[in-house]
């Protein structure tokens, strides 16, 4: 028997088995061709790869920090003294100027006490002017006393008086003395009463003016913290009334830095930043001032930085929290790529097995070196990527300067995105190192 006898005996075999098992031979027949097709024609891929040019432009180191808008000089207003509030003439945003009246604590009691050191004064000067006159009547008695001495004692030289006569003058001179005496200690006593009773009634005087709340310095009263009717008890410390904000056109931030951080932050730097009242507007800020005490809060140090802030428009308001970016470096005009091409890896089936990303050497923020990095450069084979390791210079938060390494226009892939969902773009940290 040939081949080909043997060739027909295999067909009237199979012929056969097909005719005896049709249902059977279908099936079989849809799993060979599906078996086929997927062969033949491959799986589209279910992701594709973003590039961005390498292009020309500024690149900004940027340190970004939180932190709140503060008058640079806000004054609290207080009482000193005790008692009812009876009127309040401002009330919040009211444009002030220095010595104009607040409000007003009610007087009467304090009224009481002026009128009465007023009479105290007045009765020791009365006093002191009785004291005066005693004292002209004792130093004219004392000088009659004297005479009358002098005479009896001559007398008694020649003897025409006896002892008797010169110890009754003598006597009554010492009377006169004494008399004197006391009319001055009454007159220095009646003055140091009057000097008492001044300064009570000053004091008295001083709380009546202080029941006036004037306003120390020109501004605007951004908090009122009374109403009339309102009780102010001064015993141990001065209870606040108003906050005025002795110049809105300036302001400042108190911005948080972390350590980590602060070492690039130079007084004078240019700052940017923005509030949430105005989400579409961005506001310029320079670095006064770098607090040296340092701030814990669970275990992250942070430094208080200090940005000087124009609000000649008014728009910015004390308390709001501002989202600072501070400049701490920039270059114009260099090649540059998007941040992102530093930190993106391609899925690992799309990655050379022989490729080592360990070769990449950040550069120093802080010392301006440059470094190198690894990045992946689109290639005609859209799931072959290519890498290449390039030496950067100035990292910024959304650029990246590229020193050597790149040509301009050169595509860099910067992330994934799936193709089964277009809003769904893969993120390329969790899913690029798969």
């Amino acid at each position: 028997m040939d081949g080909r006898d043997q060739e027909k005996i295999v067909i009237h075999t199979v012929t056969t088995w097909v005719r005896s098992h049709p249902v059977l031979s279908v099936l079989i027949a849809v799993i060979l061709l599906a078996l086929l097709y997927k062969i033949i024609v491959p799986t589209p891929a279910t992701y594709e790869y973003i590039s961005a040019p390498a292009s020309k432009g500024e690149v900004a180191r940027i340190v970004s920090a939180s932190g709140k808008l503060r008058a640079i000089n806000t004054i609290n207003v207080g009482s000193e003294i005790s008692g009812q509030v009876t009127d309040v003439y401002v009330d919040f945003n009211t444009p002030v100027t220095a010595g104009q009246v607040l409000a007003r604590i009610d007087p009467t009691r304090i009224q009481a006490r002026v009128t009465q050191a007023r009479a105290q004064v007045e009765l020791a000067r009365a006093t002191l002017a009785q004291a005066e006159a005693a004292i002209i009547r004792a130093q004219t008695d004392y000088e009659v006393q004297t005479r009358e001495y002098e005479r009896q004692k001559q007398l008694a030289d020649k003897g025409f008086v006896s002892r008797a006569g010169i110890d009754r003058a003598q006597n009554a001179l010492a009377t006169a003395r004494a008399s004197l005496s006391t009319g001055k200690a009454q007159a220095q006593s009646g003055r140091a009463q009057i000097a008492q009773s001044t300064a009570e009634l000053s004091s008295a005087q001083l709380d009546l003016n202080r029941t006036r709340i004037i306003a120390p310095t020109s501004g605007v009263v951004i908090n009122k913290l009374v109403e009339p009717g309102t009780t102010v008890a001064a015993s141990f410390q001065t209870p606040n009334l108003f906050e005025i904000a002795a110049d809105t056109s300036r302001m400042q931030v108190e911005a948080s830095v972390d350590e980590a951080d602060i070492g690039q932050v130079r007084v004078n730097q240019q700052v940017r930043f923005t509030v949430d009242s105005y989400p579409d507007d961005t506001f310029g800020a320079k670095v006064g001032q770098i607090r040296k005490s340092a701030t814990e809060s669970q275990n992250v140090v942070s430094y208080l930085v200090i940005l000087n802030v124009d609000n000649k428009d008014g728009k910015l308001l004390t308390g709001m929290t501002a989202n600072v970016e501070i400049v701490t470096g920039t270059k114009a005009n260099v090649l540059r790529i998007p941040a992102q091409a530093i930190r993106f890896r391609p899925r690992k089936d799309d990655r050379p097995d022989t490729e080592d990303d360990d070769t990449a050497k950040p550069a120093d923020k802080k010392s301006g070196k440059t470094g190198t990095a690894n990045i992946w450069l689109a290639s005609d084979d859209p799931y072959e990527p290519v890498r290449r390791t390039v030496t950067i210079g100035l990292a910024g938060e959304d650029f990246v300067e590229i020193v050597k390494g790149l040509k301009l226009n050169e595509k860099v892939l910067i992330r994934s995105k799936s193709l089964e969902n277009e809003d769904d773009d893969e993120d390329e940290f969790a899913r690029g190192n798969t």
